[in-house]
């Protein structure tokens, strides 16, 4: 019973880890995606002249 509450325990700590793994990833790749339309647009108005 005390292994099964300690396997679940240890179970959850590890969901959570790869779930902020996770949520860093994304929120990198929305950043990355986000510069490089910024800089499409920076590009685009000053060819534009």
């Amino acid at each position: 019973m005390i292994q099964s509450k300690m396997r679940k325990t240890n179970f959850n700590k590890e969901m959570k880890k790869m779930s902020e793994h996770g949520i860093t990833l994304v929120a990198l790749v929305v950043t990355i995606i986000i510069m490089l339309i910024l800089a499409g647009v920076a590009l685009n108005m000053a060819l534009r002249r």
